[in-house]
């Protein structure tokens, strides 16, 4: 399941990132990996923005992001 796919306040693992279409670029799947979002990271969805949309507020490991709706499916996690 994507991360956009997670319930709010649920808790999963990072399967794998990578671009579910043509509009995200090796620069995101790059960026997000510098974050830390790489196989076998913890991660929560927080809170999602107004009308359950973007942005959404993430901790993998330790660390709170906030990411768009973009970045955030490119994220392939499964729930814990």
């Amino acid at each position: 399941m994507r991360l956009t796919e997670l319930p709010t306040g649920a808790h999963a693992t990072v399967v794998d990132v990578r671009a579910p279409s043509a509009l995200s670029d090796a620069a995101t799947l790059e960026r997000l990996g510098e974050l830390g979002f790489i196989p076998g990271e913890p991660v929560q969805l927080l809170q999602r923005g107004p009308g359950g949309r973007e942005p959404l507020a993430v901790v993998v490991g330790e660390t709170m992001f906030a990411l768009r709706w973009l970045e955030a499916d490119c994220i392939e996690v499964t729930p814990v």
